[in-house]
């Protein structure tokens, strides 16, 4: 996935996000995918279940299926479409589409509902409407993937980061980082992240200790092999 994603980076620093501006731009694909990913919701009382939460969840589960098969193709597709993703997220009964708001409002309480709700917050960043992503990236619950609860911590720093709350942005995407059982990829790309956008605020202290981090911890990791952590740390005066 990583491979569609990140831009090349050209011109180091200068090039990180126009000091902190568009960040969104240069992570969005390998972030929105996750909202295909079933999160697993832990259970209620048998007699719930039988007769009012299953039912719930199938019925959820079947009008979320053609949204979520559109949003499958926005995070694949390498153009974007504003018509697509107000589908989405109004759907259109014509098109036999039940539209993502819809969903989460008569089935909020589903695993369905839940997971809509990061689709929501995703398909609103892409719209620019940032205090609409955050209020429904913040109602998602990954319910301990952490996978998945990286990626919409990565989407909140994009969304804190276009409205210039730099300070909570930065939170956002160190979060990500030290989210406990992710695998070695997406941490090490979470806090390359956060260090490089440090970097971009000209907060050259914490962008050190980010980078230094990933040396340290993560001697293995291509960022850190390739020479690319010990060429930005060196850009900021940090020699080997």
């Amino acid at each position: 996935m990583a491979d569609k994603q990140v831009k090349a980076e050209q011109n180091e620093a200068a090039d990180v996000v126009a000091k902190a501006k568009g960040f969104w731009a240069a992570y969005s694909k390998k972030i929105i995918i996750a909202g295909s990913l079933v999160i697993v919701l832990l259970g209620g009382f048998i007699g719930y279940k039988k007769l009012i939460a299953e039912p719930k969840e199938k019925e959820a589960n079947d009008l979320i299926f053609s949204a979520e098969k559109l949003f499958g193709a926005i995070a694949g597709s390498s153009t974007y479409n504003k018509d697509t993703v107000n589908l989405v997220l109004n759907g259109d009964k014509a098109a036999g589409v039940t539209g993502l708001l819809k969903i989460v409002s008569s089935h909020g309480g589903t695993k369905s509902g839940n997971r809509a709700q990061y689709m929501i917050g995703a398909c609103y960043l892409q719209l620019k409407q940032f205090d609409k992503a955050i209020k429904h990236l913040k109602e998602f619950d990954a319910n301990g993937a952490s996978q998945v609860q990286s990626k919409a911590y990565i989407l909140l720093g994009h969304a804190y980061a276009e409205q210039k709350k730099t300070d909570d942005a930065l939170d956002y995407y160190k979060k990500a980082g030290s989210i406990s059982g992710l695998d070695e990829a997406m941490t090490t790309e979470a806090i390359y992240m956060a260090a490089r956008y440090a970097e971009a605020l000209g907060k050259s202290k914490e962008a050190v200790e980010l980078f230094q981090e990933l040396k340290d911890k993560y001697p293995a990791s291509q960022r850190v092999s390739s020479g690319e952590v010990d060429k930005y740390l060196g850009s900021l005066g940090v020699t080997k």
